[in-house]
């Protein structure tokens, strides 16, 4: 009898293990299991990220200064040109007809001028021997100017058409590359026309133009004193290309426009990138990267906070519980992490990814070497 109350009652001692036991494990079971980080402080070099736009040095749009049809084409698509190189040669005969015929009225009118004055030094020396009247001699004078303004005349008239010819000749301003064309001999073209007839880009730098908002502006105004000062301090940037690549040379900020643009409310900067390789081509677009030094600063995953109207918030890890914390923030950009500037310290736990899924309050799995840490921010926080 003895025996069977012994073995009752360590059957019973089992059972109540097994069901501890079992409670345990249940419990264990019913935490959620997420990854979780301790927050340390830490020197970063960040960078914002601005869509820009890629323009060549000069790219000129070249077009036709008079009309006609086009009898050469000297320009290959794509070809590095020169400066004064000749392009495109207009029909050049009618424009030197006009040349020939404004040198005879110009050959015309001096020899009405010399004329009027042979006549006017004749009617000085008459009116001198009182032969003739004043009026007379006021009469050859007048005569004389008028024969003067009508060579002047020739004369300008013989510029404008020298000048014509010369346009027919289309000249590169610059020195570039060519791009593309439709003109062909025979096309007929004007002065008029819209269409320019080739673009010619001075490559050897890149103009790289992107905006900041008004607050950013004023932030570096702030910063610095003025935006002379923000402009010569401003770090070096780099280029994030449209395939994804980081473009090799670095490149200066050397424009802030002091108007904000009253429809986009943004401010328009110019970056100048070396473009030895003619990687960069104009017309382009690519990504701004200017760096940021942010000395001890708290950086979290974008992937451990959630956003409610505007909003951001992390959960901290609190007595093994994860609590919804509004954090203020400086957003880095780059679609993964940001800054916490407000709401959360360092040494803080917090779960670092799948933050949208979870629910204020919900236990978690923590890892015995942070459990001291979490259980630390219940102290602090009471």
């Amino acid at each position: 009898m003895i025996k069977v109350k012994k073995l009752s009652l360590l059957g019973m001692c089992c059972l109540l293990c097994l069901v501890g036991c079992k409670h345990q494990t249940d419990q264990q079971d019913s935490k959620e299991e997420y990854p979780l980080m301790k927050l340390k402080a830490e020197d970063r070099t960040l960078s914002v990220k601005y869509s820009a736009v890629i323009e060549g040095k000069q790219d000129v749009e070249i077009r036709p200064q008079v009309s006609g049809t086009i009898t050469k084409v000297l320009v290959e698509e794509g070809a590095h040109v020169r400066k004064g190189q000749v392009l495109f040669v207009i029909d050049q005969i009618p424009y030197i007809a006009a040349v020939k015929q404004a040198e005879a009225s110009v050959a015309t009118a001096e020899a009405n001028e010399a004329i009027a004055a042979q006549n006017l030094e004749g009617k000085r020396i008459l009116y001198q021997d009182k032969v003739i009247s004043d009026f007379e001699l006021r009469t050859s004078e007048n005569n004389y100017k008028s024969s003067l303004a009508v060579l002047e005349q020739a004369r300008a008239e013989l510029v404008n058409a020298q000048n014509n010819l010369s346009y027919t000749e289309v000249k590169s301003p610059v020195d570039g590359y060519a791009g593309m064309t439709s003109y062909r001999i025979g096309a007929l073209v004007s002065s008029s026309q819209t269409d320019p007839l080739i673009r010619v880009s001075d490559n050897s730098e890149m103009y790289v133009y992107f905006s900041m908002t008004e607050k950013q502006v004023l932030s570096l105004t702030a910063q610095y004193g003025s935006l002379d000062k923000a402009l010569a301090s401003f770090p070096e940037v780099s280029l994030e290309l449209n395939d994804g690549t980081v473009y090799e040379q670095e490149g200066k900020v050397d424009v802030i426009s002091g108007i904000i643009d009253k429809t986009t409310g943004t401010a328009s900067l110019r970056a100048v990138f070396d473009n030895p390789d003619r990687r960069l081509l104009s017309g382009g677009s690519a990504n701004v990267l200017v760096p940021y030094d942010r000395p001890h600063c708290l950086v979290i995953p974008q992937g451990g906070t959630y956003e409610i109207q505007n909003r951001i918030y992390a959960y901290k890890v609190v007595d093994g519980k994860a609590v919804s914390t509004q954090i203020k923030v400086f957003e880095i950009n780059d679609g993964t992490e940001y800054i916490v500037e407000d709401g959360l310290q360092e040494g803080d736990v917090i779960v670092s990814e799948g933050a949208g899924f979870l629910k204020n309050g919900t236990e978690l799995v923590v890892p015995s070497e942070l459990m001291t840490v979490a259980n630390d921010s219940v102290e602090d926080s009471l």
